[in-house]
């Protein structure tokens, strides 16, 4: 097996007496697309921002590369790229100028940079907006700018926080189809996000983080595979309350979870828990049979709703 690229053991930070990150270990493998899953405040951007020899850990062990964050940063930043959750791109700016100028931040020769940046005006689906300036461009276009210049360095590594977030379902698929090109080039992809299904587009593996701490890792299917079932019934009964019936629905599969709108029961197979629910006298006035997803693991592992 190759060596990875990050390894992080007991990795911790505090911002004073709170701890953001609470002693986790990690590791990724080269060419690997890895993601950091969690709500608000699990801890995920404070590990980015050390990730990103940004923010130096509190304690713990963090390699990046080979090298330490505490004392090689300068080396680290040279060679990773950074996609930040906001895009903070020069909107006074040319989207062809947003690249060059950022390509000379690292030290690269001007042949060098503008030989990169055809390359990722290319890649980005952005050649003939080159001398568009970048306020009235779209979201999906900004998106896939600020990944582009990201990408000028040539890193090893792309952080990438929340990249389709506020996008389209259109551009969300574009983005996704331009991280798959990365991935298959060799591009170590690490990201974090709130969409259960970019998670299982894009993640070979990924963990999930709740308090700042590590609750479950592994790749999407084995992890719907250890932490849910093979199906979920979704009922909606004509209650004024779903609570009402809670009890009503328990045994019917292997686990039920009771909202106000509405019931979800875990089972291998979702028809015959239909019917075990109408063997009870539960006529729905909707029902649902589909296939647990990342979403049912994230509800069963952290007891909330995914965006806070």
């Amino acid at each position: 097996m190759s060596e990875p690229l990050l390894t992080a053991r007991g990795l911790t930070k505090r911002f004073g007496d709170f701890t953001a990150v609470a002693g986790i270990d990690v590791d990724v493998a080269p060419g690997e697309a890895f993601g950091f899953l969690g709500p608000n405040g699990a801890g995920k951007s404070s590990t980015m921002r050390m990730i990103a020899a940004t923010s130096p850990p509190s304690s713990g062990e963090l390699r990046v590369l080979g090298l330490d964050p505490r004392t090689d940063g300068p080396a680290i930043r040279a060679q990773i790229g950074s996609c930040p959750q906001q895009d903070n791109l020069d909107e006074d700016l040319t989207v062809e100028e947003n690249l060059l100028i950022y390509g000379r931040y690292f030290g690269l020769p001007k042949a060098q940079v503008r030989a990169r940046t055809e390359e990722l005006l290319d890649f980005a689906q952005l050649t003939e907006r080159r001398h568009s300036r970048v306020e009235p461009l779209s979201g999906g276009m900004k998106r896939r700018l600020t990944i582009a210049r990201s990408l000028i360095n040539d890193p090893q590594i792309l952080l990438l926080d929340e990249p389709t977030t506020g996008l389209d379902p259109q551009a969300r698929h574009i983005l996704w189809d331009r991280l798959f090109r990365l991935k298959r080039s060799g591009v170590t992809l690490i990201l974090t996000t709130h969409y259960m299904d970019e998670a299982e587009q894009l993640c070979d593996r990924l963990v999930v983080m709740d308090h700042g701490r590590i609750v479950a890792e592994g790749s999407p299917r084995a992890l719907i595979a250890e932490h849910s079932t093979r199906e979920v019934l979704e009922l909606r009964l004509d209650v004024e309350d779903h609570l009402e019936v809670a009890g009503l629905v328990e045994g019917i599969g292997e686990r039920a979870e009771t909202l106000p709108d509405r019931v979800f029961v875990y089972a291998d197979d979702g028809d015959a828990a239909l019917e075990r629910a109408r063997a009870r006298g539960l006529e729905p006035v909707s029902a649902l049979v589909r296939r647990s997803t990342l979403e049912d693991v994230f509800l069963h592992l952290t007891g909330r709703s995914l965006i806070d």
